[in-house]
């Protein structure tokens, strides 16, 4: 089996690095001798993985977070969104602050499956989201993603933390300890949404986020319910509450998922979702700041598969 080894020696604030010679010989003693291709920078493991599938490689383990598994993911789609070659699997390896993706697949639960998945002949299908905005730099945004999309509030958290040189390195906590610093500082934002071309209408919100799989922000239940292969997206609104009860009503309930029984949390489903609003709010896609509204979010179901046991 020919396998492209993909490591952000980055992640997690370079701990993954320090982590390689261990994750290297689990990986060898399931698929033999691996040379890894490490990662220089942001982008990098989308260029290696296009590179190695034109080497005639269809097997693509991606060691890091979910930056790194989503960058070697789209080094494997074309300009749609489908495969280039539909044979291709990703296997994911966690190594880096968020890895929601292997929590989704039950890896964080059991370690080993990540390697067994690694070297295994067994896929199941992962829906794809497809996500347009506007860049930092005003260019049009075109990127895929399979956990979540977030807007406002939450992916301001996002976007601070992965500023942070020392946060970081504490690993999926750090998300949990950004969230206060920014909700005091944050102010809702008037922001219009349609669902499946439908106007819903514009309401004052902190956050919304459009999901994939039920957890993000290192462990949160989000989206209680969402399931990544069901061909459906779930969104989460919360809004016209003050900072304090965000604070102390929601928060604290994030990791159960209670918090979606608080009045001021809506949640809707749909195949299509777009967000416009007359002042610049960000876009974080599987925990990377991509841009900032308007924001268009689609479903491509099943549009890739992953590497299980």
């Amino acid at each position: 089996m020919r396998v492209a080894v993909i490591v952000n020696p980055a992640a997690r604030k370079g701990r993954a690095l320090a982590r390689w010679p261990a994750i290297q010989a689990e990986l060898a003693t399931r698929l033999g001798p691996v040379e890894p291709m490490f990662t220089e920078a942001p982008g990098h493991a989308t260029h290696l993985a296009r590179n190695a599938l034109a080497r005639g490689i269809r097997r693509f383990v991606a060691v890091g977070g979910d930056g790194t598994a989503n960058e070697t993911l789209n080094g494997l789609l074309d300009a749609s969104g489908r495969l280039i070659f539909p044979d291709a699997v990703l296997c994911p390896v966690p190594a880096g602050t968020a890895n929601e993706l292997s929590r989704a697949l039950g890896h964080l639960a059991a370690v080993g499956h990540a390697f067994d998945a690694a070297a295994s002949s067994r896929t199941r299908p992962i829906d794809l989201m497809r996500v347009r905005c506007t860049g930092l730099d005003g260019r049009p945004v075109d990127r895929f993603g399979y956990l979540i999309v977030a807007l406002g509030l939450a992916a301001t958290v996002s976007h601070r933390t992965s500023r942070s040189r020392w946060l970081k390195k504490l690993g999926e906590i750090a998300y949990l300890l950004m969230t206060p610093v920014v909700t005091l500082g944050y102010r809702q934002r008037d922001i219009s949404i349609e669902i499946d071309g439908v106007p819903t209408g514009t309401r004052q919100l902190f956050t919304a986020m459009v999901g994939n799989t039920e957890n993000g922000g290192g462990g949160m239940k989000l989206l209680p319910g969402a399931r990544f292969d069901d061909g459906v997206l779930d969104l989460i609104e919360m809004g016209g509450v003050s900072r304090l009860e965000v604070l102390t009503k929601i928060l604290p309930k994030l990791y159960s998922g209670a918090h979606v029984r608080h009045p001021k949390v809506r949640m809707a489903r749909g195949t299509s979702f777009r967000f416009h609003a007359d002042v610049e709010i960000l876009v974080d896609l599987d925990g990377e700041t991509v841009g900032r509204l308007p924001l268009e979010v689609t479903v491509l179901p099943q549009a890739f598969r992953v590497g299980t046991v």
